[in-house]
């Protein structure tokens, strides 16, 4: 009996490590604004040079950044993240140093920090924009010598770790509003990317839907039909403002509805393109089209997983890789129902896990 959680607990891990960076050829794909990055990024794997990525959100600064990691000196050791907008300020630092026994009222126990783990490897701060300015200072001062001190502690440790900072923002914006630390950003600058959002490299969308249906069929355990004609045209028209993310939910969508949900979005060939049949379609705005489409999609979405975990909000939300506090919204934005079963109540306590 003992052996099946950890059947299901390693295939949700080799999940979770294949989305977290997808093969090569599906990263980089074959776009040219792509390629110059992959170009780039082969320059810099081998050295210990700070790295900053810019872009939206979804658009995979995680996953380069893991690429990155894993063809660097420093592949051997932990690629540590730390979501610096998740956490909140009252215990990112010790989340980042660590602690020793006595420091706070409940420490009763020493624990390292992130940072301490990232030793021979890499540390990716995920989010920096959102660190407070004391926080932004032990941080520079950590990057000036590479020792830090856990919370309670009389002396100083040593790590050898590569950093990497990603942001939504503009963080010279930032410097500007006096958010930002302007010699912090000095250090972190040092290497620039900017990934792209998905509709600047439309030509890898045939590639990116392949990736995530495969990905979501093992998720589910599903098989989904082949993509009707004139999909992938229709995908490669749309704006993607949620980018790869929203493009992965609208796959996993496809997987587990199937391409006619209902008849308001029944996909029908019309001059070559894949097309939703409502009346009076022609008068309609693609991008509301598009948008209403999506929220559909999600909303489906959201309802199979949670009649997946019989109504558990808490499970559904690590299923689905967001908070709780978000699933929360979803459900109530798209209207549904709670019928949660009695046999399946919320864990308590699960909420500061899932993400």
């Amino acid at each position: 009996m003992a052996s099946a959680p950890t059947q299901a607990m390693s295939k949700t891990d080799a999940i979770d490590r294949l989305t977290a960076m997808p093969p090569e050829d599906v990263l980089f794909g074959r776009s040219p604004v792509m390629q110059e990055i992959r170009k780039r990024a082969r320059k810099i794997c081998t050295t210990n040079i700070p790295v900053l990525l810019c872009g939206e959100g979804g658009t995979g600064k995680e996953s380069l950044a893991r690429w990155i990691h894993a063809n660097s000196h420093y592949a051997a050791g932990a690629f540590v993240k730390v979501n610096c907008a998740a956490i909140p300020g009252t215990l990112l630092e010790s989340e980042l140093f660590g602690y020793e026994r006595g420091a706070f009222t409940g420490a009763n126990q020493c624990k390292p920090g992130r940072v301490e783990l990232a030793d021979k490897g890499t540390l990716f701060l995920d989010e920096i924009a959102d660190l407070s300015m004391s926080l932004q200072s032990k941080i520079l001062h950590f990057l000036q010598d590479g020792t830090f001190s856990r919370l309670g502690a009389r002396e100083d440790r040593r790590v050898d770790a590569r950093l990497m900072c990603a942001t939504n923002r503009d963080l010279e914006v930032e410097i500007a509003s006096g958010n930002f630390r302007a010699d912090l950003f000095y250090r972190i600058n040092v290497v620039r990317f900017r990934v792209p959002g998905l509709r600047e490299r439309r030509m890898d969308i045939p590639a990116l839907a392949d990736f995530f249906r495969s990905y979501h069929e093992q998720q589910f355990g599903k098989t989904a039909e082949p993509f009707p004609p004139g999909m992938l045209d229709y995908l490669q028209n749309l704006e993607w403002p949620g980018n790869i993310r929203e493009f992965s939910n609208c796959i996993a969508r496809y997987v587990v509805i199937g391409a006619e949900p209902a008849a308001a979005e029944k996909p029908q060939k019309r001059g070559g393109t894949f097309t939703a049949s409502m009346p009076g379609l022609e008068t309609v705005p693609l991008k509301h089209l598009a948008k209403n489409a999506i929220k559909e999609m999600e909303r489906n979405v959201i309802l199979e997983a949670l009649r997946a975990h019989q109504w558990n909000r808490r499970k559904t939300a690590r299923a689905l890789k967001i908070s709780y506090r978000s699933l929360i919204y979803k459900i109530r934005e798209a209207g549904l129902v709670s019928r949660k079963s009695p046999a399946a109540p919320d864990q308590p306590g699960s909420e500061a896990h899932s993400h």
